[in-house]
């Protein structure tokens, strides 16, 4: 069943996971990077806080809600600010780095775990 924050969580990376694509794939550095970088970071700390309120159901659970997913929303909520204050500082290694840690672990691992048997997405697209 589709609770109210899960459909908030995939409102908020839907567009994220297209954002975040195409930021990787274009120029870097002009200003419509940025400002869709900045909208990019502002999606994907709202989804990994959302996430944070949608209980596990696979898997071992820690306090009776947490699951090992979560540990990926903690990665993000971790790596967001570093990047960002990576490139205010024109640290560009490391921003890049954050960024792709937290598409390819934010977007595509998390997404991966999305469709395990038992999830919501699962039953969405297999029955």
């Amino acid at each position: 069943m589709l609770t109210p924050v899960m459909s908030l969580h995939l409102a908020t990376v839907a567009p994220a996971a297209v954002i975040g694509a195409y930021l990787l794939l274009r120029t870097k550095g002009t200003s419509f990077h940025r400002l869709l970088g900045k909208a990019y970071m502002a999606l994907m700390l709202a989804t990994a806080l959302f996430s944070l309120f949608i209980p596990a159901t696979v898997g071992p659970q820690v306090l009776g809600h947490f699951g090992a997913i979560h540990l990926l929303s903690l990665v993000v909520l971790y790596c967001v600010p570093s990047a960002y204050i990576a490139a205010r500082k024109h640290k560009v290694a490391a921003h890049k780095g954050h960024m792709i840690g937290v598409y390819v672990g934010g977007i595509l691992v998390a997404g991966l775990f999305t469709l395990a048997p038992g999830r919501y997405l699962h039953q969405l697209f297999f029955g």
